[in-house]
């Protein structure tokens, strides 16, 4: 209330933050986006063919990575570079989800000095329209102008850093992850195209002699 009422959109700022985080936080956590032993599971199933759709759905579903390695999974007959194509494609969605809503902390870590700006210049306009009425026998008027104009000030710059740097946070954990996805991927595709098991039908179709034709 010290602050006027400019502080109301600031603190509506400091809860979207605030749930942005906590989401953020849980949505983000390293054994729901890799889960330890997955990539290493999957390649295994793809060397034993032990794949069906079962399994591609509860991967699909599990985590960020298992969505990225069934997406190879699914096209795992097709040549090299459609598989790859398809990993990027998913890729792309992937990161998007892992990114939601740091746009939106990004923006409330923007504004937030200048809501604290806004409700400074409040403030200071609000003090010197009661000099201007009563002139400056009441000092109690003046310093009431400069606290609420202080107050907003420290307030949006709260907001604001703390919303910063979890947003800098959060963008380096991604691309960490993007890293260890990319990692995961690059070997079960290797393990898709270059493997002797993966190789092998291929090779069989390319060997098979054409009938001759009669005549």
């Amino acid at each position: 209330m010290a602050g006027g009422w400019a502080m109301v959109p600031i603190l509506i700022c400091s809860a979207v933050a605030l749930a942005i985080v906590l989401e953020r936080c849980w949505t983000l956590r390293r054994r729901s986006v890799l889960p330890p032993g997955l990539g290493d599971e999957v390649r295994e199933w793809a060397r034993t063919g032990q794949l069906n759709p079962a399994h591609l759905d509860a991967l699909t579903n599990g985590s960020p990575l298992g969505e990225l390695l069934a997406s190879a999974l699914t096209v795992r007959n097709q040549p090299r570079d459609i598989i790859k194509e398809r990993i990027e494609d998913t890729g792309r969605h992937v990161i998007h989800r892992m990114e939601r809503y740091l746009n939106t902390l990004g923006t409330i870590a923007l504004i937030g000095p200048l809501l604290g700006l806004f409700g400074t210049v409040i403030g200071l306009i609000r003090m010197f329209m009661e000099v201007m009425a009563g002139g400056i026998g009441d000092p109690a008027k003046m310093a009431g102008g400069i606290g609420e104009a202080l107050i907003c000030t420290a307030s949006g710059l709260t907001v604001a850093i703390p919303a910063y740097v979890l947003h800098r946070y959060f963008r380096s954990r991604v691309a960490g992850y993007c890293v260890e996805m990319e990692k995961q991927a690059t070997a079960l595709l290797d393990d898709l195209t270059l493997s002797p098991a993966a190789a092998a039908p291929r090779t069989r179709r390319a060997a098979t002699p054409t009938a001759p034709r009669a005549g």
